[in-house]
């Protein structure tokens, strides 16, 4: 399992790396126009994103626009044992360097529970398949999040933001794997499960 995974990732990664910036930024731009389609006519209170980095699908325009409609957007502040905390997003010019070339919020820590606030949960992936199984970058922070929302019995949709080419017929999966409820790329919101 591990080495299909691994197998899996390297693949993924390696034709992110093979698009032009021009490509991720479009893509990135249509992404976020296309996300937007997920909100209810009543914005959610408090939306968990992330700040893309390298080669993933773009975030900031999504980031922003949420954020000018009212919308609290907490980001993950990666902790050193590859656990998440969570901060108040204030605006790009708010976002500070920080390990593995992340960007993150300056401002003071919520705690690793203020996920749980979220009615709206938004999370990088490399690939998902038509099951909702999410394939990350391996590290298990996003699994820690996924089993503290259970934990908590939250009800906040689960998506990930991917490139069109990265739905899957299948994604390996292990036991622990919670299944995401969408996905968005820039040509489609796919739902899964119910």
């Amino acid at each position: 399992m591990l080495n299909d995974k691994t197998a899996l990732r390297s693949r993924l990664l390696a034709a992110r790396a093979a698009m032009s910036p021009e490509q991720r930024q479009q893509a990135g731009l249509a992404l976020g126009r296309r996300a937007l389609e997920l909100l209810p006519a009543r914005l959610p209170a408090v939306v968990a994103g992330y700040v893309s980095v390298g080669a993933e699908p773009g975030t900031l325009a999504l980031l922003d626009e949420l954020r000018a409609r009212g919308v609290q957007v907490l980001l993950p502040l990666l902790r050193p044992d590859n656990d998440l905390d969570w901060g108040a997003y204030q605006g790009a010019e708010s976002l500070v360097g920080a390990r593995r070339g992340l960007r993150e919020p300056a401002g003071a820590p919520l705690g690793t529970e203020a996920v749980c606030r979220a009615d709206l949960v938004l999370m990088p992936g490399l690939a998902v398949d038509r099951r909702g199984v999410r394939l990350g970058r391996g590290g298990g922070s996003y699994d820690r999040v996924l089993a503290r929302l259970a934990a908590a019995d939250s009800r906040a949709p689960l998506v990930t933001l991917l490139y069109d080419d990265e739905v899957l017929p299948e994604v390996p999966a292990e036991a622990h794997d919670r299944p995401v409820d969408a996905a968005v790329t820039p040509s489609k919101l796919w739902h899964f499960g119910a």
